[in-house]
C-alpha cells in the first residue's frame, strides 16, 4: 500500500513539473511585441481635443481640450488623457492615413458627470485614419461615422522672469 502511494504522489509531482512548464513556455510566447519605430507626421506629436463631430452633424465639445490628449511616441508607443483616466497603447500607420493602434491599457476611475470619458473609450479605439490637416490632426473611421479634431498641445513656458 505504502508503495502505490508513493507511486501516485510521484505521478502527481511529475504532473504538476509538466503542468508547469507547459505553463512557462506558453507564457513566454504570449509576451507582447515591442513597439517598433516610427515616422511621420505623428511621431513625437501630442494633440488635444477641440471637438468630436458626429456623423449626423451634432458637435460634442469638452469643457478643456487638455483633459483629452493623446501623445504619439517616435518610439512606436502612444499614451493618452481620457478625462480623469490614463491610457497607453501601440500605434503604427500603413497605407495612405491609416492608423492602426494595439490593444490598449486604460487607468478605471469614474470621471465626473459631462465627462467625454465614455464616448472616447467606446469609439476613440476604432479610429482607422488620420489627417492633418491646417494644422490638425482629424481622426475617423469609426463604424457609427464622425470625426475628433484635434489640435497640438499648447506647452506653457515658466517665464525666466519672476
Amino acid at each position: 500500500m505504502e508503495v502505490m502511494a508513493t507511486q501516485m504522489a510521484m505521478r502527481s509531482h511529475i504532473l504538476l513539473v509538466v503542468l508547469t512548464l507547459a505553463a512557462v513556455a506558453i507564457g513566454s510566447h504570449a509576451r507582447p511585441l515591442p513597439a517598433a519605430a516610427q515616422s511621420g507626421p505623428l511621431s513625437a506629436t501630442t494633440w488635444q481635443l477641440v471637438k468630436f463631430q458626429y456623423g449626423d452633424g451634432n458637435t460634442l465639445t469638452p469643457d478643456d481640450g487638455a483633459k483629452y490628449t493623446i501623445t504619439f511616441g517616435s518610439n512606436g508607443r502612444v499614451s493618452s488623457r481620457v478625462d480623469c483616466n490614463r491610457g497607453g497603447s501601440t500605434w503604427k500607420t500603413s497605407g495612405t492615413n491609416e492608423l492602426k493602434f494595439g490593444s490598449w491599457s486604460m487607468s478605471r476611475a469614474k470621471c465626473a458627470a459631462g465627462s467625454m470619458h465614455d464616448k472616447i473609450v467606446t469609439d476613440g479605439s476604432n479610429v482607422r485614419y488620420y489627417e492633418i490637416k491646417n494644422g490638425h490632426l482629424f481622426l475617423w473611421g469609426m463604424e457609427a461615422g464622425g470625426y475628433y479634431e484635434l489640435e497640438p498641445m499648447r506647452t506653457q513656458r515658466r517665464s525666466s522672469r519672476q
